[in-house]
C-alpha cells in the first residue's frame, strides 16, 4: 500500500474500524449470552393467523425461531387486538418479537413513488418532523399492546427512541433492530448505529463474507445476515455458506426471507391463507439451514429455544 493509504488504514483501526475488508476470515470470538453461535429469525408474519402457522410448523418440525419480524406491510394495519395477540404468541412461545412501523416514506402524501425495484428502497428515511411523530405514535400504540421490539432504519428515529429508552419515556427493556432498508453495508455504518443504540444490525443482503468479518470486528452487536432472500433483492440463498457466516460473524442471525418480493408478499390485501402456507415454508427452509449446519459445521451452536436474554413481549397495558 501507498504511504497514504496505509495511514488512511492505520487512521481507521484507531477509530476501531477495519483498515479493510477481512479477506483472512478470521473466526469470530463472540457468541451470544448462551455460549451459541448463531439463531434463527424469520420475518413475514403479518397477521395473527401467520404466527400460529409459524408455530405449528416450528414445533413439526423442532425448529427453534428465536426472533419473529412482524407487520412488515406496517403495524397501522393491524388492528390493536391483532397485535396484543401476535405478543401474546411471542411471549407464549418465548420468541423475540420485532415490530414494523407503518409510517415511512412510501406512506408520505408528497412523497415520491419508490418504485418497484426493492434495491432502490434501500436507504429510506422519513420526511419530515410529522412522518417521525406518526411513527413514534405507532410504536407506542404497539408497546400498549405489549410489543418490546422495534425495526428501525432512519437514523433520526434511532437518536430519538435511544433518548425515549434512557429516559424511560418507553420501557428500558425495549430493542431496537437496525434494518437492511437503511441501506448500511459497512463496518463503519454498523459502528455508526451501535453507537447510536441498535441492539442488533441487518446489512444489505449483498454483502461479502469479508466486509461480513470487518463488521464483526467493528462491532459487539448481533448481526442478522439475509440467508435467503427476495428474488427482487438479489434472489440468493446462502444455504452452503452457512457454516461460514456463522464462524466469520458470531453472534448472528440467520435471516429467512424467501420470495418473489416484498411488494408482493406484504400488502395488506394479500390473502391471509396465502400468509399461513407461505410461513410454513420458511420454517422447513429454516429446518434445512439447520441440517446444514449439523452436517458441516456442528461446533457451532445453535440457542435453543427461549434462551433468557431475548426480551419478550409483555402484557397489554
Amino acid at each position: 500500500m501507498s504511504n497514504v493509504i496505509e495511514r488512511i488504514a492505520q487512521f481507521m483501526e484507531k477509530e476501531g474500524i477495519p483498515g479493510r475488508d477481512l479477506w483472512d476470515l478470521p473466526s469470530s470470538t463472540k457468541t451470544f449470552p448462551d455460549g451459541a453461535q448463531w439463531r434463527i429469525e424469520i420475518s413475514g408474519i403479518e397477521r395473527p393467523s401467520t404466527m400460529e402457522a409459524m408455530i405449528d410448523e416450528a414445533r413439526k418440525r423442532n425448529v427453534p425461531i428465536h426472533r419473529a419480524i412482524i407487520t412488515v406491510s406496517g403495524s397501522t394495519l393491524c388492528d390493536f387486538e391483532e397485535l396484543k395477540a401476535m405478543a401474546q404468541m411471542g411471549r407464549d412461545e418465548k420468541m423475540e418479537v420485532i415490530t414494523t412501523m407503518g409510517p415511512r416514506k412510501g406512506w408520505d402524501v408528497g412523497a415520491r413513488s419508490p418504485g418497484f425495484s426493492e434495491g432502490s428502497l434501500v436507504g429510506m428515511r422519513l420526511r419530515g418532523s410529522d412522518a417521525i411523530r406518526h411513527w413514534l405514535t405507532d410504536m407506542m400504540r404497539n408497546i400498549e399492546a405489549g410489543l418490546r421490539g422495534f425495526l428501525v432504519l432512519d437514523e433520526g428515529i434511532l437518536s430519538i427512541v435511544s433518548k425515549m429508552r434512557e429516559e424511560g419515556f418507553i420501557p428500558k427493556e425495549t430493542v431496537f433492530k437496525w434494518s437492511a432498508f437503511g441501506g448500511y453495508c459497512s463496518a463503519a455504518g454498523f459502528r455508526v448505529v451501535e453507537k447510536m443504540g441498535a441492539n442488533s444490525a441487518n446489512p444489505t443482503s449483498d454483502v461479502s463474507l469479508p466486509i461480513l468479518a470487518s463488521m464483526r470486528k467493528a462491532v459487539d452487536i448481533p448481526i442478522d445476515i439475509y440467508m435467503f432472500i427476495t428474488d427482487a433483492e438479489g434472489g440468493m440463498c446462502r444455504i452452503y455458506d452457512a457454516p461460514e457466516v456463522a464462524r466469520v460473524t458470531a453472534p448472528c442471525y440467520f435471516k429467512i426471507e424467501p420470495g418473489r418480493s416484498q411488494e408482493d408478499m406484504y400488502k395488506p390485501w394479500t390473502e391471509e391463507k396465502w400468509h399461513a402456507t407461505f410461513m410454513r415454508e420458511k420454517v422447513k427452509e429454516a429446518s434445512i439451514f439447520m441440517e446444514i449446519m449439523n452436517r458441516h459445521a456442528p461446533a457451532l451452536k445453535l440457542s435453543a429455544r427461549g434462551p433468557s436474554d431475548l426480551v419478550l413481549p409483555a402484557k397489554s397495558a
